[in-house]
């Protein structure tokens, strides 16, 4: 079959999406490419057409046991022979994957590196008929991407042992060193690179500044009811407090970490993946290629370690392309936690070099009074116009001229010997004497009482903000603040500086309009209900997420158009030929009684 019969017969679409079909073409024509889509914006088809269009079976190199057991199950659903060969399997199963590759009849495999790169399983494939290989999540080669793991970079072997076999990498959030590492670890450079942008034009950016963290979330969550969302944490521990935290107020948060025993994770996830309105709380450990199309919020409990990492996690609400919302809370302790784990780690002084910079890259994004998405578009190299939809486009924050503040801080961080945290100080500044300040003899001091022309909310404000800016640091251990080079610096240049005037919370949260609705009227909205149940019971039947069966884009163009036949069930988006003879009638039957 011609790709675009593989499109509208077996996934029930009509068109590509952006470069899709060159991209497919390009690869059944033997060629090899570097793509960079975003999330939601259809990788996996770039390679999975090809796999089902050239002879042999496609080898999908992918990370994780749950992505490659997720695309398996919704292939098959779709009629495609799918397979995938990882620890969680049995011996019996892992040999009747083997025969199958064998003998021929599978479209497509999903393996983890580790297991593709022994010696055996390499010698095992250059006895079979391969279409192609796809490195998915390929940010993973490069010591510049955001989640290094170092079994990826041994995949340059493949360009060495199958050089006439094509290879697709693909990714959704690589800068521009770590693009030019991937092609260049996987010998890519006589392929073509398609970039297809990274804006998620559906996603409303929101970055506050951390005061009371249950109480935002908690405001925030109010307008998401019934929705699932995830909720990412620094620590595991921060991660069980907070899944406790939430299931203790009534919402239905499961934890997840890498602590936990293999069959809690499994179950969680399988419960996220299956079940409508629950929230993960979880650390990076969770997320990687979830293809769960309707997670409508993801928040940053604590602050990620860079604007890839922040992007990638992000993008795991609103696969779908209907709204959803991302905020993010960031404080001094998270700046001063990572910036220690990467001076206390364990790696070369140029890997720390590019950690930091890509840190201080992300603290600016937080800090600045600009366009959010203006803003992680440009670092990915792509220029844009202030978006209209992110927190500092509809309530524009103001800055001023922050340069004898700035001064006086630093002073008063000299001054009382460079060991304090940042509430002591702003009692110095603002001269509330008590027994402490009198024994240290810091009512004496010449920064003593000179900062009364701001509250201490302010002073909160300046510190955090120049602890941002790298002028200050604090210690992960005392909580102390010292000055950095480049604070000392400041003192003697007298350079101007600019800070943020901080905008009430309460004000921030009512700019922004309510994100969820759907393009139905109330009759096809209780329609869309009674289909959902559908799905749901056909999902639960058959042990799945309801999404396998139809993504709700699907149903809702069901509850729009209200077909009455199989031949017009056929003409709606996503319902494929092997899913409409397996659920055409059952929804039909819902639709016929609804009319």
């Amino acid at each position: 079959m011609k790709p675009r019969e593989i499109l509208k017969k077996i996934y029930g679409y009509d068109n590509f999406r952006s470069t899709q079909g060159e991209i497919i073409e390009h690869m059944i024509a033997g060629n090899n490419a570097f793509v960079l889509m975003p999330t939601g914006g259809g990788k996996s088809l770039c390679y999975q057409i090809p796999s089902i269009a050239r002879d042999g079976v496609g080898i999908i190199i992918s990370p994780l046991i749950a992505l490659m057991q997720d695309q398996v199950n919704a292939l098959r659903q779709l009629g495609v022979n799918a397979a995938c060969i990882n620890s969680s399997l049995g011996r019996d199963e892992i040999d009747e994957t083997y025969r199958a590759l064998e003998n021929g009849v599978l479209d497509m495999l999903y393996i983890a590196p580790e297991r593709l790169l022994t010696e055996g399983f390499l010698n095992f494939l250059g006895k079979i008929k391969i279409a192609l290989f796809a490195i998915d999540e390929a940010h993973c080669v490069s010591q510049w991407g955001h989640d290094f793991r170092p079994d990826y970079q041994g995949l340059s072997i493949l360009a060495e042992r199958f050089p006439n076999i094509p290879r697709i990498a693909l990714t959704a959030t690589a800068d521009m060193p770590t693009r030019k590492d991937i092609v260049e670890r996987l010998k890519l450079d006589d392929g073509r690179t398609f970039i297809n942008g990274f804006d998620r034009p559906n996603i409303f950016y929101e970055i506050v500044a951390k005061e009371n963290s249950k109480s935002q979330i908690t405001d925030f969550l109010k307008k998401h009811s019934g929705n699932s969302g995830i909720v990412y944490c620094l620590s595991r521990k921060k991660v069980e407090e907070m899944a406790d935290w939430l299931s203790s107020i009534g919402y239905n948060a499961l934890p997840y970490h890498a602590g936990l025993n293999s069959n809690i994770r499994a179950k969680n996830q399988a419960r996220f993946l299956r079940e409508e309105n629950i929230i993960m709380c979880a650390t990076i450990a969770f997320g990687m290629g979830i293809d769960k199309p309707d997670v409508r919020f993801v928040i940053h409990a604590n602050i990620p370690k860079n604007i890839e990492a922040y992007y990638q996690e992000t993008g795991r609400a609103g696969r779908d392309g209907d709204k959803a919302d991302a905020m993010l809370l960031y404080g001094v302790s998270d700046i001063a936690m990572l910036r220690n784990f990467i001076d206390d780690a364990n790696s070369p002084e140029n890997q720390k070099r590019i950690e930091h910079a890509k840190l201080n890259a992300f603290i600016g994004l937080c800090e600045s009074a600009k366009c959010r998405r203006q803003i992680l578009l440009e670092y990915f190299g792509q220029q844009s116009e202030p978006c209209g939809y992110c927190d500092n486009c509809q309530n524009p924050p103001q800055t001023y001229d922050a340069t004898i503040a700035a001064q006086k801080a630093i002073s008063n961080v000299y001054r009382t010997g460079q060991r304090f945290g940042a509430g002591y100080l702003i009692d110095v500044l603002l001269g509330n004497v008590n027994d402490r300040m009198v024994d240290l003899g810091h009512d004496k001091i010449s920064t003593f009482g000179i900062g009364e022309e701001h509250s201490k909310k302010e002073w909160q404000a300046i510190y955090r903000q120049l602890i941002a800016l790298n002028y200050l640091k604090v210690s992960a251990e005392t909580s102390g603040i010292s000055i950095t080079p480049l604070g000392l610096e400041f003192l003697k240049s007298k350079s101007t500086i600019m800070l943020k005037k901080q905008p009430n919370a309460k004000e921030k949260r009512a700019a922004k309009a309510k994100i969820m609705h759907a393009d139905l009227g109330e009759i096809e909205q209780n329609l869309l209900e009674q289909l959902k149940a559908k799905r749901r019971e056909l999902a639960n039947a058959a042990n799945m997420p309801p999404y396998i069966i139809f993504h709700d884009k699907t149903l809702i163009e069901m509850a729009n158009h209200k077909p009455q036949t199989m031949d017009e069930m056929a003409e709606i988006s996503g319902v494929g030929t092997q899913k409409l003879e397996k659920y055409g009638a059952e929804f039909l039957e819902v639709l016929r009684e609804f009319v």
